[in-house]
């Protein structure tokens, strides 16, 4: 009899081990709209962007406050207007879909950013994770994570630069 409850006890484990839902992912409709939208803001197609979020999606970039979807557009928009290149590294960024145990979907992408500014032709690299939520296969929260020390210090420079160039004409 102990034989015969072990021996059903190891079925029922190895069925209820069988069972067990797919909970990561390495394509997924999601995925691709997610790198659509990568792909739309490297074209600085910012429209195209902009439909791959609910009208109500909340952006965190670097901080638990959230902004709107046109005030990130906004950001971007600015930094491409100063960058004469940019864009991800593709051949090694990361990307997965996840199922969360709240039955969530979540896509993450682990990339390098890479950007020349326009006015000192300074290249810069950044390391960017991005933790995307998706519902009915549109993005209504992002969170953007990276180290801007490096952009930050060179726009700080060139703001620099062009005030005491500025003063010095005003000065003749």
């Amino acid at each position: 009899m102990k034989k015969i409850f072990l021996l059903a006890l190891a079925v029922i484990m190895f069925i209820a081990c069988q069972n067990k839902p797919q909970r990561y992912f390495a394509d997924s409709p999601e995925i691709n709209t997610l790198k659509a939208g990568i792909e739309a803001y490297e074209a600085g197609d910012w429209d195209k962007w902009k439909s791959h979020f609910a009208d109500t999606a909340k952006i965190y970039v670097n901080s638990p406050d959230h902004i709107t979807i046109a005030k990130r557009a906004e950001g971007l928009k600015s930094m491409a207007e100063a960058m004469s290149a940019y864009g991800f590294n593709h051949e090694k960024e990361y990307v997965e879909m996840v199922l969360d145990k709240e039955d969530e979907t979540w896509v993450y992408y682990w990339a390098m950013h890479k950007g020349t500014l326009a006015a000192n032709s300074k290249e810069l690299a950044i390391p960017v994770h991005l933790a995307v939520q998706f519902v009915d296969g549109k993005i209504v929260e992002e969170h953007v994570y990276f180290d801007g020390t490096a952009m930050n210090a060179e726009f700080a420079a060139i703001a620099a630069a062009k005030a005491a160039q500025e003063a010095e004409t005003s000065e003749e």
